[in-house]
């Protein structure tokens, strides 16, 4: 068979909606300034919808460090990975600053978030190792779960008991393959907004020996007195031996970092192959990653705003008789029980006729009959952002459960 014949009967999980979602619920275009109201197909909507947590996308410190670092070395040098050529001084003065920031010996500065933690799992263990990881762990994790040749057993979300049972196993095992045992799981999981249980799993170190592994993508920059994150969050920052977060969200940038003790980043420097073959990140962005870290700590204001549109957000629409699941962040999910048909009206009700964009989240991330509005807020947003929305889904919860959306089939890409 040409494995191209497969295309034309298997289009994938979500490839299958194309047809009716391809521009509009899937790779739409929102334009203009990245601020809560953008434009979408020629309207202007309120959106929610933007990982820009602390408004750093066009804060004007950012867009001049960012603008001044282009004009001055374009976004070409460093040329090369950072192992033979692409390695500068200022790639280091981010470092020293991220490991301070997170109470860590050393940190490295990676060129994508995702790649990242794919080869630090990779890298990390061998085959005589096993990992113990969360189930809803994000997709750059299963990936580099993929590439590991041991032993994995994977805990039931977020669930403690279960989580020891797997390092029993696991501890089992490596008594046999003379290996050892990684735990992973996230400081805030990014669809359902839940915080992973980092204080239990750490204090299982008392009992089971394992080095434990957190990706804080959206805890960092939201979480913590400071911002430095989940761990600081719960008061086991010094529990957790290897540290990561990207830049895509509270620094609304490119790129990532993974911070532990010395000796394990100088390792990793060493054993990344998505750094070690791939271009380091460009000065422009290094420069401005810097800048946007100086702001985070220099203005607590940030998260501040930030947590007082989380808080009124998701007060008012729990208030309203919404149902945000178990979020302890900024993270604000809206689940509704309905078909798909249902769900393709009530998007298109709420963008077309009140002005609203979110993501969706249908299965199989959700169960079938699930459908999942996911709202990020941000600094940006003001209360009467949040008023607004919160009224509107109201209205939309009222004609759900009025059975007033309609269950046919409709096409909404054009």
């Amino acid at each position: 068979m040409d494995i191209f014949d497969k295309i034309k009967s298997t289009k994938g999980s979500l490839g299958q909606y194309s047809e009716i979602a391809d521009g509009y619920f899937m790779f739409p275009k929102l334009e203009g300034e990245i601020a809560p109201r953008m434009k979408f197909r020629g309207k202007e909507v309120l959106t929610w919808s933007l990982n820009n947590y602390l408004g750093l996308a066009n804060n004007p410190e950012v867009k001049k460090a960012d603008a001044e670092a282009t004009a001055k070395y374009g976004l070409a040098y460093p040329m090369g990975a950072r192992m033979m050529s692409g390695h500068t001084t200022t790639h280091e003065k981010f470092e020293k600053l991220a490991a301070d920031f997170v109470k860590k010996e050393s940190a490295y500065l990676l060129n994508y978030g995702y790649q990242g933690m794919v080869s630090i799992i990779d890298a990390l263990v061998d085959r005589h190792d096993v990992i113990v990881y969360d189930s809803e762990s994000h997709a750059c994790i299963m990936d580099g779960l993929r590439l590991h040749f041991g032993k994995r057993f994977v805990f039931h979300h977020n669930d403690i008991e279960n989580c020891e049972k797997q390092l029993q196993h696991a501890t089992k095992n490596v008594e046999k393959s003379g290996g050892g045992i990684l735990v992973i799981t996230e400081g805030v999981f990014g669809m359902a907004g839940d915080l992973g249980k980092l204080d239990k799993i750490a204090a299982l170190k008392k009992k089971y020996n394992f080095r434990f592994l957190v990706d804080d993508a959206h805890g960092f920059g939201t979480m913590g007195a400071t911002g430095a994150g989940t761990g600081e969050h719960f008061g086991v920052q010094d529990q957790i031996d290897v540290y990561f977060a990207t830049f895509a969200k509270s620094m609304a940038g490119i790129g990532a970092f993974v911070a532990s003790t010395k000796e394990v980043v100088t390792y990793l420097r060493f054993n990344l192959r998505s750094q070690i073959y791939a271009k380091s990140l460009p000065m422009a962005m290094t420069i401005g990653a810097i800048k946007r870290l100086e702001l985070i700590q220099q203005h607590p204001e940030y998260k501040e705003n930030l947590w007082k549109i989380v808080n009124a957000l998701q007060k008012g629409l729990r208030d309203a008789g919404l149902n945000l699941g178990n979020t302890e962040s900024p993270v604000t999910p809206v689940f509704f029980k309905c078909q798909l048909e249902q769900v393709l009206q009530l998007i298109y009700d709420l963008r077309e006729n009140h002005g609203i964009f979110c993501s969706v989240v249908i299965y199989p991330v959700v169960p079938r009959d699930v459908v999942m509005l996911r709202l990020i807020p941000t600094a940006s947003h003001s209360l009467e952002d949040v008023e607004y929305t919160v009224k509107t889904f109201k209205e939309i919860k009222r004609k759900l459960d009025n059975d007033e959306y309609p269950h046919v089939m409709a096409d909404f890409s054009k």
